[in-house]
């Protein structure tokens, strides 16, 4: 049976670098292999902010103190058939260090600060790469992305 998985994403940015995860450590992870943004999928009665926030401290053990929204993306069938969306908030405003031995202890992958003219380089779903084009902009947008067997087949948006 199908469900709807509600997540969420935070791109942390500090001294023109962005913290990214690379996801190396969950056991049939759909993220393997890949550097991904802050962030995990909602418990029960949390709000997007609540969600991130929570996943901000647990991952980095970083406490936010303001977020900036930038949208919802939802992606049919994205893994077992099941529908995610996911909110999408940037941060530069926190309180705390990432310790060193947290960079590699993190529960789900190596954190890094990776310099923001590099984030593109990285291995990371090609979506990300449409989408973090759009959190450029400062607009806020609602947005809908498909994949295939893991492949980008298509994509649109609406900016607000």
């Amino acid at each position: 049976m199908n469900k709807t998985v509600l997540t969420t994403i935070c791109y942390i940015e500090k001294d023109g670098k962005t913290l990214m995860l690379y996801r190396n450590k969950k056991k049939n992870d759909v993220h393997e292999g890949k550097y991904v943004g802050i962030g995990g999928k909602f418990e029960f009665g949390e709000t997007p902010e609540e969600c991130i926030i929570r996943e901000i401290k647990e991952e980095t053990g970083l406490t936010v103190n303001s977020l900036r929204y930038h949208g919802l993306i939802s992606f049919p069938k994205f893994a077992n058939d099941d529908n995610w969306y996911m909110f999408i908030f940037s941060c530069r405003d926190f309180e705390g260090e990432v310790p060193e031995d947290r960079l590699d202890d993190c529960p789900e992958g190596r954190l890094l600060w990776v310099d923001n003219d590099k984030v593109m380089d990285l291995n990371m779903w090609d979506g990300d790469r449409v989408f973090l084009e759009w959190v450029a902009t400062k607009k806020v947008f609602n947005a809908k992305i498909e994949y295939e067997d893991g492949e980008l087949k298509r994509y649109n948006v609406d900016f607000y």
